[in-house]
């Protein structure tokens, strides 16, 4: 199991955690709630764009926009427990839009629902098993709130799995391949940055990081043509190599040296960290699609 060891703490209540431990939580909050929020707005922009040529499809991304939306809505408002709140509105004002192909956002939005999903119900399932590190009564929401993830997920596969370019074919396998990777790597970067939340919680970082990768990687051959080989014994390795280089180059950032030399010393960590996920990449993937059972 990912559990901590770290023995036993004193409950604690939110008004009682230490400041470490507060300032963790709190970097949690306002990440997930810009998060929920970014949803929402994806959501009902799809929802918006839609209405004229698919209503019920408008319908259903109007749906998943409430669920976004009120997740937001109850994470600022656990913030004001602490004194701070997000102005949601401003975000919605001033916000840079991208555009993107819409199948790269039906990749992206289905990982990150189902990594979402996965993320908050090991945590759930954790803190149940140990409920002196529940020291704030929003864990105890995490399991309907990530059942609305993996709903969310639902959806967004059966989306994929009604455009064959998206899963036959090799580009399609290239594009798992490529959403899959970028999806973990990002998760184990944020992870390390919030090892202090994690331990706060009786979490073990790295292991939680990796098991969250292997769920979402075993949910994902529901829906993708391939997988990765997250068991490969150099997957994790590297992954996590990638991180330590990530925490080293916001140091150089930080730094008070030139900024040709940050420069020359961030290239180095640049270029390992390339290698290290364009390895990952080219190995050999596993066949969703062969190991796939068809109900008849």
């Amino acid at each position: 199991m990912w559990l901590a060891r770290l023995g036993i703490p004193t409950p604690l209540g939110w008004g009682g955690c230490q400041e470490k431990t507060r300032r963790a939580f709190i970097d949690f909050l306002e990440r997930s709630c810009t998060s929920e929020f970014s949803g929402f707005i994806l959501f009902k922009e799809l929802s918006r764009k839609l209405k004229g040529r698919n209503p019920i499809l408008a319908e259903v991304f109007h749906l998943m926009a409430r669920d976004e939306a009120r997740h937001a809505g109850f994470i600022n408002k656990a913030m004001s427990d602490f004194n701070i709140s997000l102005d949601l509105g401003y975000l919605t004002k001033n916000r840079t839009y991208t555009f993107f192909k819409p199948e790269w956002v039906i990749y992206a939005v289905y990982l990150s629902e189902k990594i979402g999903y996965w993320r908050y119900i090991l945590m759930y399932r954790h803190l149940q098993k140990n409920p002196e590190y529940q020291f704030y009564p929003l864990f105890k929401k995490f399991e309907n709130w990530c059942q609305d993830e993996n709903r969310h997920g639902d959806i967004f596969k059966a989306l994929l799995r009604s455009q064959p370019s998206m899963w036959k074919g090799w580009k399609a396998k290239l594009w798992a391949k490529f959403f899959l990777l970028s999806v973990f790597a990002t998760h184990a970067l944020t992870v390390r940055e919030r090892a202090n939340f994690y331990e706060a919680v009786g979490l073990d970082a790295e292991e939680y990081d990796r098991e969250v990768i292997r769920k979402t990687n075993e949910t994902s051959a529901r829906a993708f043509p391939v997988t990765l080989n997250v068991e490969y014994p150099q997957f994790f390795p590297r992954l996590e190599r990638c991180s330590k280089r990530n925490e080293k180059m916001k140091e150089i950032a930080q730094s008070s040296k030139l900024k040709p030399v940050k420069f020359l010393q961030k290239l180095s960590l640049i270029a390992a960290t390339s290698v290290d996920l364009l390895y990952l990449y080219c190995l050999k993937s596993v066949d969703a699609e062969a190991l796939r059972v068809t109900v008849r």
